[in-house]
């Protein structure tokens, strides 16, 4: 999967390069392209904004920036072309799984009061919100879809299944999870993971699953 991000601030996104994500770009299984937007400004100074027509606080990103900006990639129509808004799609797995079937996504990250709409008009597909708050850019809102998306590229994950037994992946939480040592502090590891039944190990994980998932998210439960 290839994906373009267009930004402001390319610097923030150097946490891209590390952990699971760094080794799945190493592995070429991933392409994470970082685009500044200044670099397309006409301005002298690199300037991309500007006051909003009609009056009102703060700035807008003007258009022919952006629009330049997606000018230069290499958009096919396999390419979704996403803008990161509070006004967008909820972000949730069933979203997230859809965009892992793309084979090129290209972001946009909004700063100030957002983006020339004729910016978005000619360029974008779809807008996506990570949830109902305000964050000063779409940076941070960004790698959340680059992370979430990036988990069901094939071989990206270290097990094919491990995407498919996290939290939210049936409308259920995840079940606790342990590791060594077998006592910490007087705590103990459930008995039947240490009892090698593969059948009766499912079975509890997936009892947890449930009643996790009524105690903390009830409404997960009443999803079709």
């Amino acid at each position: 999967m290839k994906i373009d991000i267009l930004t402001l601030f390319p610097n923030m996104f150097s946490s891209l390069n590390e952990s699971i994500l760094g080794r799945a770009q190493e592995k070429n299984l991933l392409e994470i392209n970082v685009v500044n937007i200044r670099d397309f400004s006409k301005d002298k100074h690199k300037k991309c904004d500007d006051a909003p027509f009609g009056g009102g606080a703060g700035m807008v990103m003007m258009a022919q920036p952006v629009c330049d900006a997606f000018d230069s990639l290499d958009i096919t129509p396999d390419t979704c072309r996403i803008y990161v808004s509070p006004k967008g799609k909820r972000l949730d797995q069933a979203l997230v799984k859809e965009l892992a079937q793309k084979k090129h996504l290209v972001i946009l990250c909004g700063h100030y009061e957002g983006v020339d709409q004729r910016a978005l008009d000619l360029n974008i597909d779809m807008e996506v919100s990570i949830g109902d708050y305000v964050l000063t850019g779409g940076e941070i809102p960004a790698m959340v879809i680059v992370d979430s998306v990036s988990r069901f590229v094939p071989q990206v994950l270290g097990s094919a299944h491990s995407a498919e037994d996290e939290s939210f992946s049936d409308n259920l939480l995840e079940y606790p999870q342990y590791t060594r040592p077998q006592n910490f502090r007087g705590l103990e590891v459930p008995q039947i993971l240490l009892s090698g039944n593969h059948g009766k190990i499912d079975e509890w994980r997936h009892n947890q699953k449930i009643e996790i998932t009524k105690q903390k998210r009830p409404d997960l439960l009443k999803k079709d």
